[in-house]
């Protein structure tokens, strides 16, 4: 599991490769992460956006921006945790993603951003 705590905001990643998802004959590769957001700090904050860069092996790197999670934006109560499961399918075997969340603090209102650790996409049967 990848970790990284920022602006007192904890996100952790863990990532499953998908066989029963995936078609390696067509160059289709699934795989399946859980994010847990912790918010560790002392204000209430709120998740609005995320940007997503995710890389395939085979030299593409693509960029993703949205509202939210999975169609939410969790507020996040000091203490509080948040977890979603999304995917992301590859033409590849390896690759990875990294990326950010744009939060914001609601007692003053101030936007900032918390990293998303890179984690690596590798199918179980590429690792010994």
């Amino acid at each position: 599991m990848n970790t990284q705590i920022t602006a007192g905001v904890k996100v952790s990643v863990d990532v499953i490769y998908q066989p029963e998802y995936s078609n390696p004959e067509k160059f289709h590769y699934m795989f399946s992460y859980q994010i847990t957001i912790e918010n560790l700090g002392e204000y209430t904050v709120q998740l609005l956006n995320r940007h997503w860069d995710i890389f395939d092996a085979i030299g593409e790197l693509s960029q993703v921006d949205g509202e939210g999670v999975v169609g939410e934006k969790p507020i996040l109560a000091p203490g509080a945790v948040h977890q979603y499961v999304s995917g992301c399918n590859l033409k590849s075997e390896i690759g990875y993603m990294s990326g950010y969340y744009e939060m914001i603090r609601e007692f003053d209102g101030q936007i900032f951003i918390v990293d998303i650790p890179r984690f690596n996409l590798i199918p179980t049967f590429k690792l010994n």
